[in-house]
């Protein structure tokens, strides 16, 4: 009995110990805040550590897609797939070597009879039922080779294509009518992209919701994104594509935002002026797709590309990187990056430098700077603090936008996008934040949380479906304010759809929003009350504010006194810049083209980060049209506890003493790293080992007493370099 009794409480006693074991051991950290994507395998000049390699494609040359995860997977990748959802390496497709049938009927056909390409022998593609099950092929074998995640990206219908027989025989089953050409009228354009928009929609909510029922048939659970350009992008570069919709999808985890040099340079109006503006667009361009993602909780990975795929100099790609870059952090919600595509052409690419003709692979201090910002995404936090400026004003957005692009038809044009940048720019120049809310999202709960006044036109987008006026009406009862701007005469507010169809015998949509707003006369400029809000209608299209100088005067007055005097949310704050502290971290942009010329000065003590020798400055001078990246030691919260601050290089295994710091510094080979280190007093000694053998050269270290900082400096490796440091 007694021994029975001994042996029944040791045995609760062990149970109790491995259940608070189990109770108190740590959740694994998460390994999916940073990113990139590779069509390539490992390689030690290109070993970047982020937390996910986004392995790219099946079809590679040597057909070792299994090898390449491997690959990656061996050095201590979360290792993920990605490929396109409208154009890839698929040549086994069309030539039929995948089914044996031959399928150059799903190539997307422009009108002249071309198929578009997207490389050599690489259609764009109509998504059709047989092309579906060829992707659902590659994301088995994705799985199969053990990725956590699916990337089905740019799922792309040009606006120009619509021609294929494919595309034909899917208008006739989705309007059980005959096929118009998009060229003959501003309807045949409507119903085309709308077509489009939906065969994408479709065609995502099938291959997802087939990654998800195969992998949970093998007891895994894959996530699925959408890698995207913004719509603004896609609506500039007549693209059509799913958008906003693909966040109610059941299957669909998130995005990643597909934001670079490469869309944020394309060339818009303001003040008259047409030429790049990189920050502002890429700043309405995230702001865009994170509108998306808020009110539906799904995941987001903001993109950024240290050059981009257009060949340019290495100037141009350092300074239109660094305000893209700044663009995104502005954003504080979110703090999960993609941080550079395809690193193998950044490090062993050769591009151009400022007049010379020569291409010549990335400079020393350009990798080193580009590594310290991107390592510095390992730790950005997520914060709560908001981007100085008036908060609550946005731009109604949709992705009928998309719809009116191409071809252009009699009594129709809107210049580079114009119509959405003429209700953007003035505000965004003066350092207004303006948001955009997407109509598809209206229906989510918050999705005009915080919003004091949204500006709207229907010159540029259709709504569609009746829902979003009745959301914006239930929104203006409650007190918001909204203010209209649109002459409504423009060919396709006449497209047949829900408006003037069935019951509805509206000539424009916009009446039907009014009507709902009690405002019975609409047809001239005018101010009206409903509820606790307000509805002002401008008879004025927006494209108008910007396409010629000194036009947008009007427009901020109006802007001005609804924010002040009707949504009472404290005076228009206008200035010349933007800053936002997130952490330790210091961002700012300073605006040019605006209310001043005024240079923004921070004070210090600072680590300028995007200076690759990572100065401690007391006063950092921001000029208009320049960006900064700080790092504000006023916020360290522990100064007497060592830490790496600053580096070009990710840090492992860190370790202190009484009288040291130790840890392990991992970046690509043949890179040169620079470290700002954080210590309570001057180092007596720095050692830096590879593999057990000590560094004899390359090493060096300053210490700066006013920052209690070292600077330290060697080559890495991809290995990792071991350092510790005496005091």
């Amino acid at each position: 009995m007694i021994n029975r009794a001994l042996l029944l409480s040791a045995v609760a006693l062990l149970c109790a110990g491995q259940m608070r074991a189990q109770i108190t051991k740590k959740a694994p950290a998460d390994k999916s805040k940073t990113s990139f994507q590779s069509a390539d395998g490992w390689d030690a000049s290109y070993d970047i550590r982020s937390d996910v390699a986004m392995v790219y494609g099946i079809n590679d040359a040597g057909g070792n897609f299994e090898g390449r995860v491997k690959s990656w997977r061996d050095h201590g990748y979360n290792v993920q797939f990605m490929t396109g959802i409208a154009w890839g390496q698929y040549q086994d497709y069309f030539t039929g070597k995948f089914d044996g049938k031959t399928h150059w009927e799903d190539s997307q056909v422009q009108m002249n009879g071309d198929t578009i390409w997207h490389g050599k022998w690489v259609p764009y593609v109509v998504p059709s039922p047989s092309y579906l099950t060829y992707i659902k092929s590659h994301v088995k074998r994705a799985i199969d080779a053990g990725v956590t995640a699916i990337y089905l990206e740019e799922p792309e219908y040009w606006a120009r294509a619509g021609y294929s027989e494919s595309f034909k025989k899917e208008w006739a089953k989705y309007y059980s009518s005959a096929w118009m050409p998009q060229h003959e009228s501003p309807e045949a354009t409507y119903l085309s992209s709308k077509l489009k928009y939906h065969l994408y929609y479709n065609a995502l909510k099938d291959v997802f919701q087939y990654a998800k029922s195969y992998s949970r048939s093998i007891g895994k659970e894959v996530k699925c994104y959408v890698p995207t350009h913004s719509l603004i992008n896609y609506s500039s570069w007549d693209i059509v594509s799913p958008e906003a919709s693909l966040a109610n999808l059941p299957d669909m985890d998130g995005y990643i935002a597909q934001i670079w040099t490469g869309t944020s340079r394309s060339a818009i109006y303001y003040n008259g002026v047409k030429k790049e503006r990189v920050f502002e667009n890429a700043f309405l361009e995230y702001g865009s797709m994170i509108s998306m993602t808020a009110p539906t909780g799904r995941k987001m990975y903001l993109l950024t590309d240290p050059i981009e795929d257009r060949p340019q100099t290495w100037n141009d790609y350092k300074r239109n990187y660094q305000a893209t870059f700044t663009a995104e952090l502005l954003y504080p919600t979110v703090g999960n990056y993609e941080v550079m595509p395809w690193p193998g052409r950044i490090y062993n690419g050769k591009f151009k430098l400022e007049g010379s003709t020569e291409r010549v692979p990335i400079s020393p201090a350009y990798a080193t700077q580009m590594q310290v910002m991107i390592n510095s995404l390992n730790s950005m936090p997520v914060s709560a603090n908001k981007v100085n400026g008036s908060q609550g004003i946005a731009v109604l957005v949709g992705n009928s936008m998309m719809f009116q692009r191409f071809p252009l038809h009699k009594g129709y044009d809107d210049p580079l996008l114009s119509n959405f940048y003429g209700m953007a720019l003035p505000l965004l120049k003066r350092g207004v934040p303006v948001q955009t809310v997407h109509m598809e999202n209206l229906s989510s709960p918050g999705s005009l949380s915080g919003i004091k006044v949204l500006i709207m036109s229907y010159s540029n987008m259709k709504p569609l479906s009746a829902e979003v006026h009745s959301k914006l009406a239930d929104w203006v009862k409650q007190g918001g304010t909204l203010i209209y701007y649109g002459r409504d005469n423009d060919p396709f507010q006449s497209v047949k759809e829900w408006w003037n169809s069935g019951a509805n015998h509206y000539q424009a949509p916009a009446e039907h929003l009014f009507k709902l707003l009690h405002v019975a006369e609409s047809s001239k400029q005018s101010t009206h009350t409903y509820g606790k809000g307000r509805i002002e209608i401008v008879r004025q299209d927006p494209k108008e504010l910007v396409l010629k100088a000194g036009q947008d005067a009007d427009y901020l007055a109006r802007i001005a006194k609804a924010y002040e005097q009707y949504a009472h949310a404290g005076k228009l704050q206008q200035k010349n810049y933007f800053m936002l502290q997130r952490g330790p971290y210091t961002i700012a942009s300073v605006l040019d083209e605006s209310s001043s010329t005024t240079p923004l000065q921070i004070k210090g003590p600072v680590i300028d980060l995007f200076d690759p020798q990572l100065p401690v400055l007391t006063q950092k001078v921001v000029q208009p049209g320049e960006q900064a990246f700080l790092y504000n030691l006023k916020q360290v919260h522990n100064p007497a506890k060592p830490a790496v601050l600053a580096a070009a290089a990710r840090v492992y295994r860190e370790s202190n003493t009484t009288n040291s710091y130790s840890f392990l510094a991992k970046s690509p080979a043949n890179t040169h790293n620079v470290m700002r280190i954080l210590l309570p007093r001057k180092p007596l000694s720095v050692k830096a080992s590879v593999e057990g053998k000590q560094l004899t050269t390359g090493l060096d270290y300053k210490w700066d007493a006013a920052s209690n900082t070292c600077l330290v400096q060697f080559e890495n490796n991809s290995n990792g370099v071991n350092v510790k440091i005496t005091w």
